[in-house]
C-alpha cells in the first residue's frame, strides 16, 4: 500500500490557518463593538448639541433679551405718559388739586420707571455702539424735557388760572417740551425697542431651523447606534450559536427609549420656542407698543385743550395714533369715531391680530367706550365752556381710558403667562433629559461591555 505523504509546507499552512481565524473573530467583535460604541457617542454628542442649542433659545427669549426688549417697550409709555401728565397738569388750572397733585406723582413714578427702562436698554445694547449712542441721547433729551416741564409747571403755578387753556408764556414753554418730547424722544424710544427686538428675532430665526434640524441628526444617530447593536447581537448569536445576550437586549432596548425620550424632548422645546415667541413675546411687545401709544393719544385731548393754536394738529395726531391701534379706512375722526359705533370687527393695526376671544372682545368693547367719550368730549369743546371741557376730559374720558388700559394690562398679562409657561415648560424638559442622560449613558456603556466581554474571554 503506497502512502502519500503530505508536503510540509500544507502541513504548515493547516497549522497556521486555525489560529489565524481564531484571532479573526476578537478582531471582528472589538471592530463592531468599536462602530457600536462610536454610534452610541454620536446619538449622545446630536442630544447634548441639540439640547444646549434648543436651551440657548429658550434662555435669550424667555430670561435674558426677551424680558428686556419688553422692558425698554415700557420706555415709550413711560415717557408718553409723563408728557401726558404735564398737560393734564396744566389744563387742571388751579382746581381739582387732588387730581393735580395725582398727575404729578404719576409723573415722577414715570420718570423713575423711564430711568429703569433706559438702564436695561444700555445693558442689552452690549457692544452696539450705536444702540448705546442711541440710549445716550435719550438721557441727554429727557433732562432737557424735564427742565422745560419744569418751567411750564412753575410758571402755570404762578398765572393760577381757571380750567382750560393756561397764559400763552405757559402753553409756550410747554411747546417745547412736548415738541422735544413727540419729535425725539418718543421716535428715538420706539426705534430703540425695534432694534433690540433684532436680538431676539435673530436668535429664533436661527433656533427655529437649528432645533428640527439636530433633531433630525439624534434620530439619524439613534437608528445607525439600534443598526449597530442589533448588528453586534446578529454577529454573537450566529458565530457563538447561541440566543441573544440579555445584556445587549437591554442596552438596545434602553438605546431606543433614550433616542425616542431625547426626540420627544427636542420636539418639546421646538414647540415651546415657537410658542414663546409667537403667542407671547410677538403678542406681549405688540400689546406694549399699543398701550404706550393709547397712552400719548390720550395725551392729546389735553393738548387739544391746552393749545388753541394747535387744536386741528392734535386732534389730528389723535387719529393717527388711533389708526396705528385700530385701523380703520376713513379720512378724519368723524369718520373714525362712525365706525366705531358701527363695531365693524374688521381688524387691521397693532391690536387687530390680537382681539380674539373675549379678552380681546373686552378690549375692544374697552377700546369703542374710550372713542364714544372722545366724541363726546369734543363736542363739549367746541360748544361748551372749556370748565365743562376740561371736567370731561379729566371725568368721564379718563375713566374711559383707564378701563380700556385696564383691559389692555389683563391681555398682556394672559399672553405673558403663555410666554412664561412655554418657556418653562422647554427648560423642564430639557432639565429632564440632562438629568437621565449620565444615567442612560453610564448603563449603556456598561451592558455593552457586559454583552462582549465574556465572549472575548472565550478565545484567551
Amino acid at each position: 500500500m503506497t502512502m502519500v505523504q503530505t508536503p510540509p509546507s500544507a502541513l504548515a499552512a493547516v497549522t497556521v490557518s486555525k489560529p489565524v481565524r481564531r484571532r479573526s473573530v476578537p478582531g471582528r467583535i472589538r471592530v463592531i463593538s468599536g462602530v457600536t460604541v462610536a454610534s452610541l457617542a454620536l446619538l449622545f454628542v446630536a442630544l447634548a448639541v441639540g439640547s444646549s442649542t434648543a436651551r440657548e433659545g429658550l434662555r435669550v427669549i424667555g430670561r435674558d433679551a426677551g424680558p428686556q426688549v419688553v422692558a425698554t417697550a415700557g420706555l415709550y409709555l413711560a415717557l408718553s405718559d409723563m408728557d401726558a401728565q404735564v398737560a393734564n397738569v396744566l389744563v387742571m388750572g388751579k382746581e381739582y388739586a387732588e387730581q393735580r397733585r395725582a398727575a404729578l406723582a404719576r409723573y415722577d413714578a414715570r420718570r423713575a420707571e423711564a430711568g429703569q427702562a433706559l438702564l436695561k436698554a444700555f445693558e442689552l445694547s452690549g457692544d452696539n455702539a450705536a444702540e448705546r449712542t442711541t440710549v445716550q441721547s435719550v438721557l441727554d433729551g429727557l433732562g432737557r424735557y424735564e427742565r422745560l416741564a419744569g418751567q411750564a409747571l412753575l410758571l402755570d403755578q404762578q398765572a393760577g388760572h381757571a380750567p382750560g387753556a393756561p397764559p400763552e408764556n405757559v402753553v409756550r414753554t410747554y411747546r417745547q417740551a412736548t415738541d422735544l418730547m413727540r419729535q425725539v424722544l418718543l421716535p428715538q424710544a420706539y426705534n430703540l425697542t425695534l432694534e433690540s427686538g433684532t436680538i431676539v428675532r435673530a436668535t429664533y430665526d436661527d433656533k427655529a431651523v437649528m432645533v428640527p434640524l439636530l433633531r433630525v441628526a439624534v434620530v439619524v444617530a439613534g437608528l445607525v447606534a439600534l443598526g449597530c447593536l442589533i448588528w453586534m447581537q446578529v454577529f454573537l448569536a450566529r458565530r457563538f450559536r447561541r440566543v441573544f445576550g440579555p445584556a445587549l437586549v437591554v442596552a438596545t432596548v434602553t438605546t431606543a427609549v433614550a433616542l425616542g425620550f431625547g426626540v420627544h424632548v427636542l420636539g418639546q422645546d421646538e414647540q415651546a420656542l415657537r410658542t414663546a415667541k409667537s403667542a407671547g413675546f410677538d403678542s406681549v411687545l405688540t400689546l406694549a407698543k399699543a398701550r404706550a401709544i393709547s397712552n400719548s393719544m390720550q395725551g392729546d385731548q389735553s393738548r387739544f385743550l391746552l393749545d388753541k393754536e394747535r387744536a386741528d394738529t392734535y386732534e389730528h395726531t389723535y387719529l393717527d395714533k388711533s389708526l396705528t391701534v385700530l385701523y380703520y379706512d376713513v379720512g378724519n375722526l368723524t369718520g373714525y369715531h362712525g365706525e366705531m359705533r358701527t363695531g365693524s370687527k374688521d381688524f387691521l393695526g397693532l391690536l387687530g391680530p390680537e382681539l380674539v376671544g373675549s379678552q380681546g372682545a373686552a378690549v375692544f368693547d374697552a377700546y369703542r367706550a374710550f372713542q364714544a367719550q372722545d366724541n363726546r368730549f369734543r363736542t363739549l369743546a367746541r360748544h361748551a365752556t372749556p370748565s365743562e371741557a376740561v371736567e370731561a376730559r379729566i371725568g368721564p374720558v379718563t375713566a374711559a381710558f383707564n378701563a380700556y388700559d385696564k383691559a389692555l394690562v389683563g391681555l398682556t398679562e394672559t399672553h405673558q403667562k403663555v410666554f412664561r409657561q412655554a418657556i418653562a415648560a422647554g427648560e423642564g424638559a430639557l432639565d429632564n433629559l440632562w438629568r437621565l442622560l449620565p444615567y442612560a449613558i453610564g448603563a449603556i456603556g456598561l451592558l455593552v461591555i457586559a454583552g462582549v466581554w465574556p465572549r472575548l474571554k472565550e478565545y484567551r
